[in-house]
This record gives structure tokens, sequence and C-alpha cells, in this order.
């Protein structure tokens, strides 16, 4: 069995251990909220499919769901802890730019990792053609995302020290517009943008995120939210397995509904779920905290964060899952 299949595995297992232990103590019908508010992404596939259909509205028919859109993860988080929203999907990054801020979020479940799903792209015609190459160039990149990390990553792989390049911080459909226009040599983005930069062409793939970072899916949520509906982020997390079940089943259903809702053509959401694990959600590992406070301590060392945090200080522990004691 390969580590990704185990990695599944486990958590399928952890997911169904927490889901029992909740439903046993009657947790999950005596707290669901009267309103719940979900911020998503472009990216976030498991939440819109859930969202399109109707899963959650299935579970919890006595709570009124409303959704916000937000284009990136560093977005989505200040909406989280200004109380606009109670939960919500990022990449590794932003967390951990939240935590150091002092936001008081809480990581409540992740996805296995997707390492093809984000990548370093230079344009077809530049002279970059090895990662020693960007010493000295302009990369685009949204301040704080999955791809702050991952550029880290790639920096580190080069040989080079942070300072060797030039971080330019865009906002996705900004950073592609300068990308496009030449102002800046590359740009590191996850799907589906950058499946869509693939499909409309001229760009080639310096690096993918393979072997260099998880690429994890994180879900978070308010200190709050979390220890007063444990039951309800149980049933958000049955939600989110089926529809990546139905993702996994049926992908060309899947790849028009998805396109429907972002307005992406189909050839490009299609791309996406090629390179798209099975990706069932559950609580935290110990292994996945630890592996995140490696993030956390690589933002430390270049002075990106202003100081060290402890992860597993904002780690949910639903009952029968030690991650976060274990992991500090």
């Amino acid at each position: 069995m390969d580590d990704r299949h185990t990695f599944t595995r486990r958590r399928l297992l952890a997911g169904t251990a927490a889901s029992l232990a909740l439903v046993a103590t009657g947790v999950r019908a005596a707290a669901a909220p009267k309103e719940l508010r979900i911020g998503f992404q472009k990216g976030s596939l498991n939440l819109l499919l859930l969202k399109q259909r109707g899963l959650l509205e299935q579970r919890l028919p006595d709570t009124r769901v409303s959704w916000t859109e937000f284009p990136a993860g560093p977005q989505l988080l200040e909406g989280l802890a200004v109380g606009s929203i109670d939960f919500g999907a990022t990449g590794d990054s932003p967390p951990v730019f939240a935590q150091a801020a002092g936001k008081d979020l809480l990581y409540v479940g992740a996805e296995p990792p997707k390492p093809d799903s984000s990548a370093l792209l230079v344009r077809q015609d530049s002279g970059l053609n090895a990662l020693a190459d960007l010493k000295g160039r302009k990369i685009a990149l949204q301040k704080g995302s999955s791809a702050h990390y991952l550029l880290v990553q790639i920096v580190r792989k080069a040989g080079l020290q942070w300072s060797d390049i030039t971080p330019v911080y865009l906002a996705p459909a900004d950073a592609r517009a300068a990308f496009e226009r030449g102002s800046v040599d590359g740009w590191v983005i996850w799907d589906p943008y950058y499946a869509a930069a693939e499909v409309g062409g001229g760009v080639r793939v310096l690096v993918t995120s393979r072997g260099l970072t998880g690429n994890h899916t994180f879900y978070l949520a308010a200190r709050g939210f979390a220890s007063r509906h444990p039951g309800t982020l149980t049933v958000l997390f049955d939600g989110l397995t089926e529809a990546d079940a139905y993702a996994q089943a049926h992908r060309q259903e899947t790849a028009q509904l998805y396109a429907q809702v972002t307005g992406l053509p189909v050839d490009t959401v299609l791309r996406v779920l090629a390179r798209r694990n099975p990706s069932p959600v559950a609580p935290l590992t110990p292994e996945l905290v630890a592996e995140q406070q490696r993030v956390a301590d690589a933002f430390r060392e270049l002075g990106l964060i202003p100081r060290r945090i402890e992860v597993a200080q904002a780690v949910w522990q639903p009952a029968g899952n030690p991650a976060a004691h274990r992991a500090g």
C-alpha cells in the first residue's frame, strides 16, 4: 500500500472515530447553529460541491447556511477573524500568518496532500530553465498563501537565499495579468488558476509542489464556533467527504457543475480533477500538525512572520483525537 492510500485510510479512520464519539454524546443534534456562514475559494472543490448539491442543508435542515467567496486564503481568514464567517478552507500558509498575527482561529480538519496542484509557472519563451535561473528575478504570488511557502521551498531547493529573488505580492487575478504582460518573470499559483493558465497556453511549468510541500487543504473555524458546535463540524466533514466521493466517481458531471459555479471552461476543470487525489476530510493527525509546524518555522527563520508560533495551540481537539497534545 503506498503512502497516499495509507494517509487516506488513516484519515478516514480518524474521521469515523471522531464522528462516532460525537454522535454517542448527542452533541450533533443538540448544538446545531441557527446560522452557518461558510467562506470558500474557487479552488475549494469539496465546498463548492457541498454547496451546489445541497448536501449540508439536507444534514442541517434547521440551520440557515450562507456562502461567501474570497480570492485567496489570507482574505478568507481575515473574514473568519473579524466574525463575518464561521468556517472556511485554505492552504498551509494562511493559518500560520493568521496565528502569528494573533487571530484566534482553529484548524479543525484537513484533506490529504495534492502534490501536483500547485506550480511555479514561467512564460514559454522565458530564458528560465533551471531553478538557479531565478536569481535576481521577480516572482508573483499571493502573500501569506500556500504559494508563499512553495516559493520558500523552491528558493531553498535552488540553493538561493530569499533575498536573491524579488517577491511581488499580488492576488491571483492581478498576478496573472502581471505575468502575462511580462511585469514579472514567474508566477507561483495553485489550481484552478494554474490549470487555467496552462489551458490558455504560453506557459511552462518550471517546478510543481511535488516533493517540496504537502499542499494540503485545511479547514478552519473560529474557536468559539468550534467549542459551541463540534457536532456541526462533524456534519461538515461527512458532507465534504461525500462531495469528494462524488467528484471521484462522477468526474464529467463534477466538471460541468464546477464550471457552472466558477465560470471556468470544462476542459480547465477536468485538468484540475485529473491531478486531484481522493480528498476525504478528517481532524488533523499529529504528523500533519508537525508538518505544519515546519511550515511555520520556515517562515519565522526568514523573518516573514514576527514571532515563533506553536501550531498545536491552534488545533481543535475533538473526542478521540489527541493530535494537538501529541504534536505539541
